[in-house]
């Protein structure tokens, strides 16, 4: 931001916002090929992720959504069709590399 706009209006930073987010689900809709393990070894979350964070948001304004209609809306298409479209098996290296990098619970 420039130093004239120190802060955004609270509406047009959630306009943003949701803009940025539509657009990476766009672009991991367009890439199949960036496989769920790669992005969670590599940046600690994937598309999974996503569409737990979504169903979290939307409980939290009180709207009922489970894991099927979240997961539905961030893959584009339900996940068991996903997964026989586009999801490789995880190589060992993969797995091994997940279990070093895998987020902590607690």
């Amino acid at each position: 931001m420039s130093n004239d706009n120190k802060t955004l209006d609270p509406g047009m930073q959630q306009q943003l916002e949701a803009a940025a987010f539509r657009r990476l689900v766009a672009h991991l809709r367009e890439r199949p090929d960036a496989q769920n393990i790669d992005l969670m070894n590599l940046a600690g979350f994937c598309r999974n992720c996503l569409s737990n964070w979504y169903m979290e948001a939307a409980k939290a304004e009180g709207v009922e959504l489970d894991r099927a209609q979240s997961r539905e809306i961030i893959y584009g298409m339900p996940y068991d069709e996903w997964k026989a479209k586009h999801q490789a098996e995880a190589s060992s290296e993969q797995l091994a590399q997940f279990e070093v990098s895998r987020p902590k619970e607690g």
